[in-house]
């Protein structure tokens, strides 16, 4: 029987889970339907998913239909969850992206669409809740074709919309012909030549679909079934069966790590190639979305979804989603075996953060502990520790995420936190080259090494390129090593504590104290260079150069699309001006207006509290991580610092020399 691996995807409460518990009463592997607002879904476990009534982390449930068994992933739709849907895609064979027939595409929906359609994942549109009041049907058709901007073949057409009698009536759209003929030479030919038969088309429909060319479209409703068995069957017939060779070398994606019962890792994994049994030992690591070398474990146990059940299995092949025992330093994003289908980044990285406070009975070392482990389940979210302070802070994507990370620390951990005020993550920018150097036993350098370097900008997105303008055979290839690794780590907090993504540092000076002994004795450390020297002293080269270059801070933008009446953009503009928005581009489409621009990461969830009230509750907007800029307005953020602070040379050799001086 042929695998697929389906992803239902959409906007918050369009109506995702519901339609999976409906499709999974339709395959007969629960006998009762469950309601997201009473908290009973099948995928909906996590005790905030079911009090809040939405998605937070993706789950997989297993059925059959005819000749096909289906691996059917129901993701997040929040925003703030984006990071959870990423992994998932790099997974997905073909998706379903549903649609409120009341609420029409919404921002959400425009950004999924194009993701989906980026990393050509055939995907097919379900316009749920055509039984609700307001349900429209060519309106939302329209809005479709106008917002989607992407080729649509209706299947047929719903019928009473906005009552309980609500229906789906089945048969391709008139207009299908020249959509399909549109990428299709020989069925233009044939079109041209007379009447094509039906089974032409819909051989066209399926192949295009498979290719991402075209997107059909689905009405019905998940709450009383209605166009349900024609959306099955279009699953059944339209999408492509997961491929891969069972007998080839092993290769596999984790899209996710849990934490068992007794802290054990378990990872989720994609099979692509090659099959995974119990007591195999296989190398991991090193995916697209990690960095670092390759480890080897043991797979101690193996589970597949199947029937609605999790079953232990011996032995899993190509295609399956598997849950694996026993890579104990396993991480979201590695390949398992041989690198291959990679998983990497489809969305930006959260571009906020804020400081986790602990409660009274809290213990801040437990704490870190518990917040590195979700970092475990969420490469995306950054957990950075400042031992000065005593405080931890994580990135985010929004709001909604802290109450995710409340709720489970309190849950999972029985540590109770609140949070600070969310803050943007900046970059800095160097706005010059500049250079240092300090020689080994001169002007009170302690450490037995010489080291220069030359820091220069690079392109943003150029990440960091490390040089040598000295003979690689001047001194061990380990010191070389050391002073690159501090470089890089040094990068991490620039002269106002923020990153330093992109730019080039060229080694220029080098030297070191040669191993010396006393007679009949030992190694003298005294007198001889380690590592440690190397790495000590770096710093405090690295950060004059840095000085003498300057650096700038970069706040991250938005790039966001805003709909919203015409008549109410005299209201929108100044607001928007006050919160550092840059408006770029008006048009208007009738009664409505789209305004186009940039606006601050760290206000948009003002501008999106304040936008109902300056359009009557008419406004829409999606926003997306777009680039950095400089800080334009207020002071310039400074981010506190978490290392040994080579800003300042005596607190710095205090810290690591235990001597203000050399």
């Amino acid at each position: 029987m042929h695998l697929l691996n389906l992803g239902i995807l959409a906007h918050v409460d369009a109506g995702k889970t519901s339609l999976t518990e409906r499709l999974l009463h339709a395959a007969g592997v629960i006998d009762e339907i469950g309601s997201v607002d009473a908290g009973s879904t099948r995928t909906d476990t996590l005790a905030l998913e079911r009090q809040r009534g939405i998605t937070i982390k993706s789950a997989v449930v297993s059925f059959p239909l005819d000749g096909v068994t289906v691996n059917l992933i129901d993701t997040p739709g929040h925003p703030d969850f984006i990071a959870e849907v990423e992994r998932v895609l790099g997974v997905l064979d073909g998706a379903v992206l549903v649609v409120s027939a009341v609420e029409g595409v919404q921002a959400q929906t425009r950004v999924l669409m194009r993701t989906l359609r980026r990393l050509s994942i055939p995907t097919l549109v379900f316009v749920n809740k055509i039984d609700r009041r307001g349900a429209r049907h060519e309106a939302v058709l329209a809005q479709l074709a106008r917002r989607l901007a992407v080729p649509l073949v209706p299947m047929g057409r719903p019928a009473a919309l906005g009552t309980r009698a609500a229906c789906f009536e089945p048969g391709l759209d008139p207009g299908a012909v020249d959509v399909l003929a549109d990428h299709d030479d020989a069925l233009l030919a044939a079109c041209l030549d007379g009447e094509v038969p039906d089974a032409r088309l819909r051989a066209a429909l399926a192949d295009q679909t498979r290719r991402t060319l075209v997107h059909p479209v689905y009405f019905g409703s998940a709450v009383t079934g209605a166009g349900i068995p024609d959306l099955i069957t279009g699953v059944e017939r339209l999408l492509p069966a997961a491929d891969g060779d069972p007998a080839g070398p092993l290769s596999a994606t984790v899209f996710k790590v849990e934490r068992g019962p007794a802290g054990e890792k378990i990872a989720c994994a994609r099979i692509f190639a090659g099959s995974l049994r119990v007591r195999d030992r296989i190398p991991f690591g090193g995916g697209a979305a990690t960095s670092g070398g390759r480890a080897e474990g043991r797979v101690t146990a193996l589970s597949v979804a199947e029937a609605g059940a999790e079953l232990r299995q011996d032995r899993a092949e190509a295609g399956r989603i598997v849950k694996v025992w026993g890579l104990g330093g396993v991480r979201v994003g590695d390949a398992l075996g041989v690198p291959g289908r990679g998983h990497g980044h489809h969305f930006a990285p959260p571009a906020l953060e804020t400081v986790v406070v602990p409660g009274p009975a809290t213990d801040r070392r437990t704490l870190h502990v518990a917040l590195t482990q979700l970092a475990e389940q969420d490469p995306l979210i950054d957990v950075r520790h400042d031992e000065a302070r005593q405080e931890t802070s994580v990135s985010l994507y929004g709001e909604v995420q802290k109450e995710v990370v409340q709720a489970t620390l309190a849950d999972e951990y029985g540590l109770h936190v609140t949070f600070r005020e969310t803050t943007p993550i900046c970059v800095e920018r160097l706005t010059g080259s500049g250079a240092a150097v300090e020689f080994n036993k001169k002007d009170g350098n302690p450490f037995l090494a010489t080291v220069g370097l030359r820091v220069e900008p690079a392109p943003p997105g150029a990440g960091t390129g490390f040089r040598l303008e000295v003979e690689l055979g001047s001194m061990p290839y380990a010191f070389f090593k050391a002073v690159e690794d501090t470089v890089r780590e040094t990068l991490g907090q620039g002269l106002h504590g923020w990153r330093i993504p992109d730019c080039t540092v060229t080694m220029t000076h080098c030297g070191y104290s040669p191993r010396q002994s006393h007679a009949h004795q030992g190694f003298d450390k005294s007198m001889s260079s380690t590592g440690h020297d190397f790495r000590g002293l770096t710093p405090l080269v690295l950060t004059e150069a840095l000085r003498r270059a300057g650096t700038q801070v970069h706040e991250p933008m938005h790039r966001f699309l805003l709909e919203a009446p015409a008549d109410t953009l005299g209201a929108l503009l100044p607001v928007l001006t006050r919160l550092g928005g840059l408006p770029r581009r008006t048009r208007t489409q009738g009664a409505l207006c789209l305004l186009e621009g940039a606006v601050p990461a760290g206000r948009v969830h003002r501008l999106e509290q304040l936008l109902p009230g300056l359009t009557r509750g008419e406004g829409e907007m999606e926003s997306v991580f777009d680039h950095y800029a400089p800080v334009a307005h207020g002071t310039v953020p400074e981010r506190p610092r978490t290392d040994h602070n080579p800003l300042s040379r005596k607190q710095y050799l205090l810290n690591v020399t235990g001597r203000a001086s050399g």
